[in-house]
C-alpha cells in the first residue's frame, strides 16, 4: 500500500501506523494527526461533508509535502492519507503519521505537514447543513 494517497474508502489508523513503522527499526516516536468530520461549524449544524479534489495535482502536492518533511525535519518516514467524496459526521477524513527517532521531531513534522496540506493541496470541502451547502475556503 502507498504511504501517500487519496481515496474514497475509510482507512485504518492502526494499519497506517504499522505501514510507516515497518520502514525502520530506528523509529522511537510516532505522532499522528487524525482529522474527523465534526458536527458544528461557524455555529451551524453540519449534516455531512463532501470533499472534492483536483485529480493528479492533489496527489502530487501530498507527495511533495512528504518529501519536504523528510528533507526538512529529522524524521524517518511520513504517511499521508486523505479521503474524498461523502463523509459522515464522526468519520475519518485525513491522517498524517510522522515517525522519527525522537518524539519532538515527529511532532514538529506532523504539525507542519497538516498546515502545509491545508495551505497548498487542491482538496475542497463542502459542508452540507440543514440550511444548505457551503464551500469552505481554506484551500487553494
Amino acid at each position: 500500500m502507498e504511504l501517500v494517497r487519496i481515496q474514497k474508502q475509510d482507512f485504518s489508523v492502526t494499519e497506517e501506523i504499522e505501514l510507516v513503522k515497518a520502514v525502520s527499526k530506528s523509529i522511537g516516536g510516532v505522532v499522528v494527526f487524525l482529522g474527523t468530520g465534526r458536527d458544528i461549524s461557524k455555529s451551524e449544524e453540519i449534516v455531512r461533508l463532501d470533499f472534492e479534489h483536483y485529480p493528479g495535482m492533489a496527489e502530487k502536492k501530498l507527495q511533495e509535502i512528504r518529501v519536504r518533511a523528510l528533507d526538512n525535519f529529522n524524521i524517518i518516514e511520513m504517511g499521508i492519507v486523505h479521503r474524498i467524496g461523502k463523509i459522515e459526521i464522526g468519520e475519518n477524513i485525513v491522517l498524517i503519521v510522522a515517525a522519527a527517532q525522537h518524539r519532538n521531531d515527529a511532532f514538529m513534522a506532523c504539525e507542519w505537514a497538516i498546515a502545509e496540506l491545508k495551505r497548498i493541496t487542491p482538496i475542497w470541502k463542502k459542508e452540507i447543513t440543514k440550511k444548505g451547502e457551503v464551500w469552505v475556503e481554506e484551500h487553494p
